[in-house]
């Protein structure tokens, strides 16, 4: 889709309810409903993180949305495919502003190029224990990726039709952080898995935009 034709429709998801649960259980894991019910008391003190779906055109004018690859490290996310984000420090004013910096550490996109256009629902990673805030954003120029090379492996570029093409909506058998594979449902996107957390925000985020596409 051409960027022009997507920022025309895009900005009506700003008056769109959100979905939130109902789009998550789509792409959930099947024991992640066990998991977050044993650690129900643990979300009052979970730690926060703010994460960015940023949209933006291609040098052909193209829709497209930036997604990471995460480094090889000990830890339950290792070499997953996420948003560019992170953790919320103290001097981040708001959770939003932790998804901007986030994404400028990590992609190199400066957040006067980010126009964060709607705020969507939350969602408890039990396996880590944070709450992560998603955030929709467009870029109406062509950002010019820097890879963090510390946390990030590699920038995958997807495009908007590729992300919403239901063939891309798989099942997939998937490595767990409790050393067993599980069948999940999952999205195929540049011949990556992507499934667990951020393939349930991206589901909400696919449910929005299928509304004014």
């Amino acid at each position: 889709m051409l960027f022009n034709s997507f920022l025309e429709s895009v900005v009506k998801i700003k008056h769109l309810s959100l979905s939130g649960e109902i789009s998550h259980a789509k792409m959930s894991p099947p024991y992640r409903l066990e998991l977050a019910e044993k650690m129900k008391e643990k979300v009052k003190t979970a730690k926060k993180a703010g994460v960015m779906a940023l949209f933006y055109p291609n040098n052909k004018g193209e829709t497209y949305l930036v997604l990471i690859l995460r480094k090889t490290y000990k830890g339950v996310h290792s070499a997953q495919i996420g948003f560019p984000g992170g953790r919320y420090e103290d001097e981040d004013k708001d959770l939003m502003i932790t998804a901007m910096r986030e994404t400028r550490e990590e992609v190199g996109v400066p957040e006067a190029m980010m126009n964060v256009i709607k705020t969507m629902s939350p969602l408890y990673i039990p396996p880590s224990n944070f709450i992560v805030h998603p955030y929709i954003a467009i870029s109406e120029s062509t950002p010019n990726f820097i890879k963090q090379d510390q946390e990030v492996e590699a920038i995958i570029e997807v495009s908007l039709l590729n992300f919403l093409d239901e063939t891309n909506s798989i099942n997939a058998k998937v490595p767990t952080s409790f050393d067993v594979e599980v069948d999940v449902p999952a999205f195929k996107l540049n011949g990556h898995i992507v499934w667990g957390a951020t393939a349930m925000m991206l589901g909400e985020i696919k449910d929005l935009l299928k509304q004014v596409l």
